[in-house]
């Protein structure tokens, strides 16, 4: 026999969620064990960023994995989640220089390589330890022992020994091609990492004389300072203006240099003049052109975004904001400048400094990526891994057929450092050891490159040189290749398109069977969250709680401009309250459904605490009333069919209902449909389990001292005791992945059989048993369902107070009036209402008010209290403002763009709405026409 403990009044997760995160670390129960027998299951956390903080990205994507690794360890796989962290090579590089230039006006040339990597170390130090402590108190089950970084000794070693295989394999080499340079950080850039941005600009027209002196070409141009190195003029061989211009040679103005005019089909004869000035040293297409026709490349603008030789000196040294100003001036001045006209530049940018990107001609490192692409695009489409949802396929297989090679080499410190070495003699050497002298001349002075890796190379061998490659370790042929990558899909390419090519190549396995893409989140407008706009929302406030003072602290000590403080003044007036990390993890789930944005609000994460403190609440309640409940008497009656026989009705459809939900949740997750999942508990706890079977539940719990003298009584409440208790710790069960704090802390203290584990997250993860299924119940409680929901829609539609009873009649025949009959106490309490089962003494020649539940069963409100006039008058006026409300729903329903932009969650609770009041306004209707007949 067992003593229930009871709960706290109130749900504090201050309290609980500590204590737990200690209990669950030291018992070792978030590590696997890569030598058991068991099936494995694993996932490899995406590394966030040593730069910061967790953020609401972090926290979707690690809440939907813990979500999936909680599950399949509880059904009993070897869940293995690895955690780690990025060491963020060009994002370290701009904090740190900030900070350099902030606090000692250095620059980290000035500081120099070794000092800077000591910095570098220790910000790592810091920062990761505390990315690390916060996934930890959202209650992520990593198996932290495994924790990774980019840069320790183990990636070192795979990192050295990929580059050594690929270079000696022809698909690493060095060439001299175009590149984004970053003038701000001085690296290069990938392609991915430039967003292009319209801006206002200017389209200048300038004049080439003909050196025959036949007149000029005009040239139109939105960058007149790369006029410095231009090496021809193109025109299109189709258009007939410049027909007779090809071959000609123009002199190049402010320089004094004869250039060629050369036909090609590149120039649009609809842009500008339709000639254009070629410089092929600082455009990608001009680079093309120089190509194809053989033209000198001259680079004008240095590595730091300044004019140098060979352009004129009067401009060297000038930035290109200067020059541009002086070009132009000198152009006007010396008769070449013709119309100007403004015109919307699109110009690149880098993701991490925002400097604007110079396209430059430079050697560097790159991978031969079209062999590696062709294995990683034929494993998606043979079905090896998949994408879900599945619309990101066409995505990733656009780029794989378009891939280009990969620039693999950045003019940063902070990094995986080029394994090769170069000989004065012209020799390049590389090596997984440093090379003790040069195998061409003999000589021992040979300088290693000083450029580091694209951080995208080391996270391209994550799921693998984690787990000890390129060493053949138990790990390796355990957990590779991953079950599933969790991430997002503004990555596709950085990273998971890059993983799959690495996997396949250096494992001849994908990394992972399914790559599901997360949401974005933004704020409740479809907004992107960013501190410059003040909607941005920490996790960890919303675990922790924050005040408006702290908020605006932050956002000064940020240096947040003045529209985002007022923005953090309108969303956060009050402060954002603590409510734990079960409510923003079951929050993010239940909003996460297969459209591409979460609309997040403080407000939508306060419902799903209202809920988790509802199960509280609930589980509070049954600890209290069950005192002297055996649950291994009732685990012995459940286990025969006579002992599930003798339940109640309610039991019976209470223990159906949770095989139907068990059923479910396994079902959607399977499908990484979570927001199903979660829904699904929700509410199945809120409102089949709280607001129906407990208030059934209440009249049986309830404690007398005759209770021993009345043996039916007594064992009818150790029933509803034991069925009670067996829905919550399944409830437990099936909640725990979702909300691991709070289900932990209550199924610790719920009444169970004793051979059970020490922790819910250990236990049997809840499947559908058919021997509970009683589809005969399932429908006799519906039907009482459907009586209490119609009582109290009469009621509302005639203006009467919730809580007021009233008389109603029930016409039902046959089986259906002796199913209600049992039942009538339970549909006056819920409804609140006076029930009479039949017509009797009813005169029905009166109006009243009729709501059809089915053929066989109608419920009759007599009208004789109710004010006909004006109750009229509310009607109508309940009738216009439905009318607006419906015409408001259809008409945003009707907008394309609505339509395209909204996510799917949101759409679909639009067009639910509209039906709710399409039926409400239907029995308004009636409602108005019953009232009319009334004398």
């Amino acid at each position: 026999m067992t003593t229930s403990t009871a709960l706290p009044k109130q749900y504090d997760p201050s309290e609980v969620e500590p204590r737990w995160l200690r209990f669950w670390l030291e018992n070792g129960f978030f590590h696997a064990d890569e030598t058991s027998p068991t099936v494995p299951y694993s996932i490899t956390l995406p590394p966030p960023n040593v730069t910061g903080s967790l953020h609401i990205g972090h926290a979707l994507g690690s809440t939907m994995q813990d979500i999936l690794i909680r599950w399949k360890r509880m059904q009993g796989f070897n869940a293995m989640w690895m955690p780690g962290i990025d060491h963020a090579s060009i994002a370290v590089h701009v904090l740190l220089e900030k900070d350099l230039k902030r606090r000692e006006n250095k620059t980290r040339f000035e500081l120099g390589r070794e000092e800077f990597l000591r910095k570098a170390w220790a910000w790592k130090e810091k920062s990761g330890n505390r990315i690390s402590e916060q996934e930890k108190l959202m209650g992520f089950s990593l198996d932290w022992p495994r924790e990774r970084f980019t840069m320790d000794e183990a990636s070192n070693k795979a990192v050295l020994e990929a580059f050594v295989r690929l270079y000696e394999e022809g698909l690493i080499f060095r060439a001299k091609r175009m590149i984004n340079w970053d003038p701000s950080s001085e690296t290069v850039v990938s392609d991915l990492e430039v967003d292009t941005v319209e801006e206002k600009g200017h389209l200048w027209e300038i004049k080439y004389p003909f050196v025959d002196g036949s007149g000029a070409i005009v040239v139109a141009t939105t960058r007149p300072e790369t006029m410095l190195g231009d090496t021809a003029v193109a025109v299109n061989p189709a258009d007939a203006r410049y027909s007779g211009v090809h071959g000609k040679h123009v002199t190049l103005p402010l320089t004094g240099r004869t250039i060629p005019i050369v036909a090609d089909p590149w120039p649009d004869p609809e842009f500008g003049s339709g000639a254009v000035k070629v410089t092929p040293a600082h455009d990608p297409n001009d680079y093309e052109i120089g190509q194809r026709h053989g033209l000198e490349a001259i680079q004008v603008i240095d590595a730091k975004g300044r004019i140098c030789a060979p352009a004129p000196e009067k401009y060297i040294g000038m930035t290109v904001e200067q020059a541009r100003k002086a070009v132009v001036a000198d152009l006007e001045a010396g008769g070449f400048l013709g119309e100007v006209k403004d015109y919307k530049v699109p110009r690149g940018r880098s993701q991490r400094s925002g400097a604007v990107i110079e396209p430059m001609l430079m050697d560097q490192w790159w991978v031969k990526a079209g062999p590696l692409a062709e294995k990683a695009a034929a494993a998606v489409e043979t079905g090896k891994t998949k994408f879900v949802p599945e619309l990101w396929t066409k995505t990733y297989m656009h780029w794989m057929t378009n891939i280009r090679d990969w620039c693999i080499s950045r003019q940063l410190w902070w990094g995986h450092r080029i394994p090769a070495w170069y000989c004065a003699c012209g020799t390049t050497i590389v090596s997984r050891d440093v090379p003790k002298e040069c195998g061409t001349c003999g000589k021992a002075e040979l300088k290693q490159d000083e450029d580091v890796l694209d951080t995208w190379f080391s996270s391209a061998l994550w799921p693998f040189s984690t787990l000890g490659w390129p060493e053949k370790t138990r790990a390796l042929s355990t957990f590779y290749p991953n079950n599933v990558l969790v991430t997002g899909p503004d990555i596709i390419f950085f990273w998971v398109a890059r993983m799959m090519m690495m996997g396949l190549h250096f494992m001849g396995k994908v990394p992972f069977k399914t790559v599901y893409l997360t949401s974005i989140v933004t704020d409740e407008n479809g907004d992107k969250m960013s501190k410059m706009k003040g909607n941005v929302i920490d996790p960890l406030d919303v675990v922790y709680g924050a005040t408006l003072d702290a908020l605006l602290a932050r956002a000064d000590a940020e240096n947040a401009p003045e529209a985002a403080v007022k923005t953090i003044k309108k969303n956060f007036g009050k402060g954002i309250p603590a409510m734990g990390a079960d409510a923003l993890r079951f929050a993010l789930a239940a909003l996460n459904t297969s459209g591409r944005y979460i609309r997040l609000s403080i407000d939508r994460v306060e419902g799903y605490r209202n809920f988790i403190n509802k199960l509280w609440n609930a589980s509070r309640f049954a600890l209290m009333n069950l005192d002297g409940y055996d649950p291994e008497r009732f685990e012995a009656q459940l286990s025969t069919s006579a002992g599930r026989q003798a339940l109640g009705m309610p039991e019976r459809w209470i223990l159906s209902r949770l095989q139907a939900v068990a059923a479910e949740v396994d079902t959607a997750l399977e499908a990484f449909r979570f927001s199903d999942a979660a829904n699904a508990i929700y509410h199945f706890v809120w409102h089949e389990l709280c607001d129906w079977y407990i208030e059934l539940a209440k009249p049986h719990l309830h404690q007398t001292e005759d209770l021993h003298q009345d043996p039916a009584r007594a064992a009818r409440r150790h029933v509803v005791q034991g069925v009670l208790a067996t829905a919550l710790e399944t409830t437990m069960r099936l909640l725990h992945p979702f909300a691991p704090y709070v289900t932990e802390e209550i199924w610790q203290k719920l009444p169970k059989p004793p051979q059970l584990p020490g922790s819910l997250m250990i236990t049997v993860f809840p499947r559908k048993d058919a021997s509970f299924v009683d589809a005969a119940s399932e429908a006799e409680m519906k039907l009482v369902q459907d009586v209490a929901v119609g009582c109290r829609m009469l009621k509302a539609t005639y203006g009467i107070e919730p809580a007021k009873t009233v008389p109603v009649a029930i016409r039902a025949t046959g089986d259906r009036r002796d199913m209600l009959a049992r039942f009538v106490d339970a549909i006056e309490r819920t409804a609140r209402v006076k029930l009479q089962l039949g017509t009797d003494g009813v005169d029905l020649s009166r109006p009243a008010g009729k709501e059809v539940i089915n053929s066989e069963v109608e419920i009759v409100m007599p009208l004789g209290q109710i004010d006909a006039v004006a109750e009229q008058a509310r009607i109508k006026k309940d009738i216009g403002k439905a009318d607006k409300e419906i015409a408001g729903l259809e008409k945003k329903l009707g907008n394309a763009d609505f339509l395209a932009r909204a996510p799917e969650d949101v759409v679909a609770e639009q067009r639910a709405r509209l039906e709710e009041e399409k039926a409400r306004k239907h029995r308004l209707e009636d409602a108005l026409a019953t009232l009319g007949t009334i004398q």
